[in-house]
């Protein structure tokens, strides 16, 4: 047999690469293989189109881990900026503040509109709907129906590919805990009068969003070259361009054998004593042998897909947002992203005005499936609808696709994720999952960095000191800010999943 790595890593996205990372630094052997050819980060990659650079989602960089936000300084000591935090809302083509400002949301839903609301709200209350299922029948309990369908469903049904109808109301609840109409109005009130600072002082009677976050100064992309670089420095390998082919177990000798596929189709071998797996689990359980028995359940898994296309020009408009929420239902667009925004370093002539339109589809779909001409020319005419750029002024375009960028959480993939976590613990002992897609959990970058850490930890001890499946966030962690509060990493953060 040939040489027995320590530990090999499947992709080199946050949790691969922190894991690499973590273990490289305390002299381990580590193997990375990155499908990709080019690009480490996976999502949080930064991609370059003629010096122009794009952030694949948007990744603010804040934390309640001192631990992590301690790593990324260490990782990246000298590169980051603090950028203001600016996100809106567009509806029936106007522009609200989000979080929501009570007087101008007034002033743009007119005085009618706005008694509707109210009134809607008021019936909702006086004849809510016992025992709601859906995220619709929750949403409309605690806000009325009329500020449901403006605020809540058109986005939501976006990107999740499901009807409100069929999105169970334990995510609402879950995602929109505690906050209330009242609670909304008075955090509104406060943030208009500008009264929002002052008040915020960490009690629990409304959560408030931060108001700026750090941010590498060319993309998070920055984070994930330097770790790579530094888990080479230490010794430790990132290969590139290696598509996973087969990964097998050798019950008796507990050793790893993992056959990739390079970008010219070699094949390439490698045996390790440990495996750890950023792959979306589908991926990995196809690839697994002896062959799972939790197979089926592993085919079973769903993903959300999402591809961008950049718009570049001279924009006769200003745009200070980071990105805008696109709650129209006449067009498709459901976010646009402001590059320039996030740094001014992403744009190469610092004058040039590059937008991101995020149109969030399933692989192999329509809209997945057009070509690039096509999207460029939806992207064009959709821009002008909302009217933050005029076709006329884009000069130049690309589009990114991006494939599994969300687990889809529906009536199956808890169970299924159960029995598939039960046989590997009980079949594949030296096997780690982590990240997003290789847990199948809706994590923030800086979750699936503590699965890579805690995994690290585990590997070098030689047992389980941390249970990686605790890992995880609720609605109110994610614009926290950075407070040191690790016991935010521990509540489930959960996404849409079938109406019963």
């Amino acid at each position: 047999m040939d040489r027995i790595i320590e530990t090999l890593i499947i992709g080199a996205g946050p949790a691969g690469l922190t894991t690499a990372y973590q273990l490289s630094k305390q002299g381990r052997e580590v193997t990375v293989l990155e499908k990709d050819p080019v690009y480490v980060g996976g999502i949080s990659r930064t991609v370059n189109y003629k010096n122009f650079l794009f952030d694949i989602g948007g990744h603010r960089f804040f934390s309640k881990s001192k631990a992590i936000v301690d790593l990324w300084r260490e990782i990246l000591p000298d590169d980051f900026i603090e950028r203001p935090r600016l996100s809106r809302i567009f509806y029936q083509k106007k522009f609200y503040a989000y979080p929501l400002r009570a007087f101008e949301a007034l002033r743009n839903l007119g005085v009618v509109e706005s008694a509707l609301c109210m009134a809607s709200f008021g019936f909702a209350k006086a004849f809510p709907v016992r025992d709601p299922k859906s995220f619709h029948q929750w949403v409309r309990n605690q806000f009325g129906e009329r500020l449901f369908s403006i605020f809540f469903k058109t986005y939501t049904e976006k990107v999740w590919g499901m009807s409100c109808d069929e999105i169970s109301s334990d995510w609402a609840a879950q995602r929109i805990k505690g906050l209330s109409l009242g609670a909304a109005i008075l955090d509104g009130l406060r943030r208009s009068l500008g009264l929002n600072k002052a008040w915020n002082n960490g009690d629990n009677s409304a959560k408030s969003l931060i108001e700026s976050f750090q941010y590498p100064r060319k993309g998070p992309g920055m984070m994930w070259e330097a770790a790579a670089a530094k888990i080479k420095k230490n010794g430790g390998e990132v290969l590139m361009g290696r598509s996973v082919d087969k990964i097998e177990y050798d019950e008796r000798s507990q050793i790893w054998t993992v056959v990739a596929l390079t970008a010219d189709n070699r094949r390439e071998t490698f045996h390790a004593r440990h495996v750890v797996s950023s792959a979306p689990v589908r991926e990995l359980m196809t690839n697994l042998s002896p062959t799972p028995i939790s197979l089926l359940h592993a085919h079973q898994l769903r993903y959300r897909d999402f591809l961008t296309v950049v718009l570049i020009g001279k924009s006769r408009r200003e745009l200070p947002d980071n990105w805008v929420y696109i709650h129209d239902p006449s067009v498709k667009v459901g976010r646009v992203q402001n590059f320039r925004s996030w740094s001014p370093e992403m744009i190469p002539d610092g004058v040039s005005t590059c937008l991101g339109l995020e149109y969030f589809c399933f692989e192999g779909d329509g809209l997945w499936d057009a070509p690039d001409a096509e999207l460029v020319e939806l992207a064009k005419r959709e821009i002008a609808q909302i009217g933050l750029m005029d076709p006329r002024d884009v000069a130049d375009a690309s589009v990114v696709r991006q494939p599994k960028a969300y687990p889809v959480y529906d009536e199956t993939y808890a169970a299924n994720i159960e029995t598939i976590r039960t046989e590997l613990r009980l079949r594949y002992p030296n096997l780690h999952l982590v990240g997003r897609n290789g847990m199948h959990k809706y994590n923030n970058q800086d979750h699936a960095m503590m699965t890579g850490m805690l995994t690290a930890i585990n590997i070098v001890a030689g047992k389980t000191v941390h249970d990686v499946w605790r890992v995880n966030e609720d609605a109110e962690y994610c614009e926290a800010g950075v407070s040191g509060a690790e016991e935010a990493l521990t509540s489930e953060r959960q996404v849409p999943r079938k109406a019963a």
